[in-house]
């Protein structure tokens, strides 16, 4: 039974990259796919090895790597930012379209826009950030937006890819950074470690899409299981996910014991060069994206306290929001297991913001393997309906919302069966160091 859910994982990863491709329902495909591979893995996954859950982990990743990245053109992004630090110049004051760069087009990136062809475009000139149809980059009138960690990940990757490639090197990295961070969380319990590995979703923006959210996920696995023997290392890993994407940083409350100045330290240090290179022009286009994404004003953000409240009201109202759950995080860190804070901690996050972009959640999906909290794969899901649903403000708060419910739901029923029970719950190897013994054939239906 356990190789004919392996095998149905396979089959549900192909499925889904095939939907995404040919627009086949892709979010309800996806949706559909990561329910039943998680309801698969929850009732016959007890007795998983780590080599199997490795294995068809790796299965999962082929699909993707058979097409072009599907859900974003983030990828050519990334192709582009590492070739244009390869060749000396830094992609935080450079713009693609930049003739000065002229050079480094080839017909992948630039299907439309030979190098002997003249834009107009200079880096010094302000512009708007739109797509061009002569690239497939996006917004190629605009500086890059990706933190430093990221770009030394782009540029290794450019290192080993010849143009000829285009995104394959990236997904193929990506695809091998899912693998790893599926043993990573096998070491710990190989049944729960399916729920990354054998989701779905990592394998669509993992191998496919190659979006960079996989290192940050593997960065934040790694600090919360090594924090209890080596506080410090898990803070720079912790530092160094902020300075691959932002949301890591929302995680600094949790490690209130575990030197969150280190982990600031690290972020910081990671701009250091780029400073003393380009000055202020470090930032890019993050500004702008900030806006042009609507966490400035709220207009385009917290979907489900759009449903109730104008955009100047929710933007305070999310901030508050977001500043009580941080302090929460602050005070629980030392009752509750590191990786149980981190999984609600950045879940809620998500469920107040409601970014645009659903492969944001690929680091939750990762915590609450981790945490051993299926319920907060609704929040990833429901990120992929309400992508569908862009520009419908109150069908996007209401999926949202629909998540919010089932993680409440789900962390009310888990609470009253506990008490009711009388049962504690187990110690987590990623607060202490051990490693997780639970799913050995001794232990099953035994809560310690």
């Amino acid at each position: 039974m356990r190789l004919a859910v392996g095998v149905v994982a396979v089959g549900v990863a192909v499925g889904v990259v095939a939907a995404a491709r040919a627009g086949w329902w892709p979010n309800v495909a996806l949706a559909v796919g990561t329910v039943l591979v998680a309801a698969l893995v929850w009732r016959f996954g007890r007795g998983l090895g780590v080599a199997a859950v490795v294995i068809v982990a790796g299965l999962c990743q082929v699909p993707g790597l058979m097409q072009a990245p599907i859900t974003s053109t983030d990828a050519y992004r990334y192709v582009w930012d590492g070739r244009v630090q390869l060749s000396g110049h830094s992609p935080y004051s450079r713009v693609p379209l930049d003739d000065s760069l002229a050079q480094l087009r080839d017909p992948i990136l630039f299907p439309g826009l030979s190098p002997t062809e003249k834009t107009g475009v200079t880096s010094e000139t302000p512009q708007d950030p739109v797509d061009d149809p002569r690239t497939r980059i996006n917004r190629p009138l605009v500086p890059t937006i990706y933190p430093p960690v990221a770009q030394a990940y782009f540029t290794v990757v450019a290192l080993f890819t010849p143009w000829s490639a285009g995104t394959l090197g990236l997904q193929i990295a990506a695809a091998l950074l899912a693998i790893a961070l599926t043993w990573l969380l096998a070491v710990q319990n190989p049944r729960w470690a399916a729920l990354w590995g054998w989701s779905p979703i990592v394998a669509l923006e993992a191998s496919n899409a190659a979006h960079v959210d996989v290192l940050a996920a593997l960065l934040i696995t790694a600090a919360v299981i090594i924090t209890a023997k080596r506080p410090k290392l898990a803070a720079v890993f912790l530092g160094a996910a902020g300075s691959v994407k932002l949301l890591p940083l929302l995680l600094l409350p949790a490690f209130r014991t575990r030197r969150p100045l280190v982990a600031l330290g690290t972020f910081i240090a990671s701009y250091v060069p780029h400073l003393l290179a380009v000055g202020t022009l470090v930032l890019g286009f993050l500004p702008g994206y900030l806006n042009q994404e609507g966490f400035d004003d709220g207009s385009s953000r917290s979907a489900i306290l759009a449903l109730l409240l104008p955009p100047e009201a929710r933007q305070l109202v999310a901030a508050l929001l977001a500043l009580a759950l941080a302090v929460l995080a602050f005070y629980r860190t030392k009752r509750d297991p590191l990786a149980l804070t981190c999984c609600w901690l950045y879940g809620a996050a998500l469920l107040i913001a409601t970014p645009t972009y659903p492969w944001y959640g690929l680091p939750l999906i990762a915590l609450a393997a981790l945490a051993h909290r299926p319920e907060w794969i609704a929040v990833p899901i429901a990120s992929y309906l309400a992508y569908a649903s862009f520009g419908h403000d109150t069908r996007q708060g209401l999926i949202y919302l629909a998540a919010a419910v089932i993680v409440v739901s789900a962390i009310t029923i888990r609470r009253r069966f506990v008490a009711e029970s009388g049962l504690t719950a187990a110690r987590s190897p990623a607060n202490t160091g051990e490693r997780d013994e639970t799913h050995r054939p001794r232990d099953l239906g035994r809560a310690r």
